[in-house]
């Protein structure tokens, strides 16, 4: 699915993947009024695609309503997460199902996010990527804290284990350690990116800003090469991801692409430059006092040879 306005272009897609044959993912876009939406469905067979499509269909009702948007998006993910209980509750087979999700909303010049579990949202801009929101889970929270290195985290056995899901339990809207709330800054030639875990647990991030500076305009073929890189990785889940470009953001073509690279450029020149000029600051303190120390111990020799060849010529006997 591909949408553009004047301010951004957005694509969206989903996977089963290679190794699942239900896709419990889901993803929604609306262009019109800013709102882009990933799920990840928590539970067995049915459970998890039903928790993911009760979310997608509660949110999208609420999110049509009046309000200010930090409002919106708390209300909306409350009511799925209320929505999902309630089913689980009057149906034996759906019991237990939740899901996970990261839900963000355009508004003017700012990108408003209400975030629960470990699907993820990345910030590109200046040719490189930041991932914006946290994992909440075990593993998420060491690798946020610095304790696992991103390689370490996405090879961990207890990756999929998260602390804070969407329909588990009863939720009020305001409630703490629920719902984490986002705002930034967005930038014409910037883009996101929201996915599940099914990508960022098989792509790093730097292989993802490989595929995102590659976009050409084309926000469709950013999200297909997303999904068949991380079915290529393995493609042992599920995966969904939403691309939104700035109309300036242009990836490798782009101006601020570009100047980045160029900067970084002069750095690594300026900083070889200072590094041969320190090295060859070092030799030539070295030469000097390499100098001084040989002429002084010369004249040392010198002088203790004279002075040796004195005292023996005194002690010599004389004929």
């Amino acid at each position: 699915m591909m949408a553009k306005t004047l301010e951004w272009r957005s694509a969206a897609a989903s996977d089963a993947g290679r190794v699942r044959e239900e896709n419990q993912d889901r993803a929604y876009a609306d262009d019109e009024l800013g709102i882009f939406l990933v799920v990840d469905g928590l539970g067995g067979h049915a459970a998890g695609e039903k928790a993911a499509q009760t979310a997608v269909e509660a949110i999208r009702a609420e999110m049509k309503k009046a309000g200010e948007p930090r409002d919106l998006i708390r209300r909306s993910i409350t009511a799925a997460n209320n929505c999902i209980f309630a089913d689980a509750a009057a149906n034996e087979t759906w019991r237990g199902m939740a899901c996970v999700l990261t839900l963000a909303v355009i508004a003017d010049d700012k990108v408003i996010v209400g975030h629960v579990g470990d699907s993820r949202l990345y910030l590109t801009w200046n040719g490189a990527i930041r991932k914006l929101t946290s994992d909440h889970s075990p593993v998420g929270e060491r690798e946020d804290a610095g304790e696992l290195t991103e390689a370490e985290a996405m090879a961990h056995p207890r990756r999929h284990e998260v602390f804070r899901d969407v329909g588990s339990r009863w939720r009020e809207p305001d409630e703490e350690d629920f719902i984490e709330m986002k705002e930034f800054l967005f930038k014409p030639d910037a883009a996101i990116l929201l996915c599940s875990d099914g990508l960022s647990d098989l792509l790093t991030s730097a292989e993802i800003l490989e595929v995102l500076e590659r976009y050409n305009g084309d926000p469709a073929q950013v999200v297909n090469e997303l999904i068949e890189a991380a079915n290529l990785a393995g493609g042992n889940d599920n995966v969904t991801a939403i691309f939104v470009a700035g109309r300036e953001f242009l990836g490798n073509s782009s101006s601020a692409a570009a100047e980045a690279r160029a900067r970084n450029a002069i750095t690594k020149a300026r900083d070889g430059v200072a590094a041969e000029q320190v090295a060859e600051a070092g030799l030539s303190a070295f030469t000097s006092v390499a100098r001084v120390l040989t002429t002084r111990v010369a004249f040392l020799i010198y002088g203790f040879a004279i002075g040796v060849a004195l005292a023996l010529a005194l002690r010599w006997p004389k004929p």
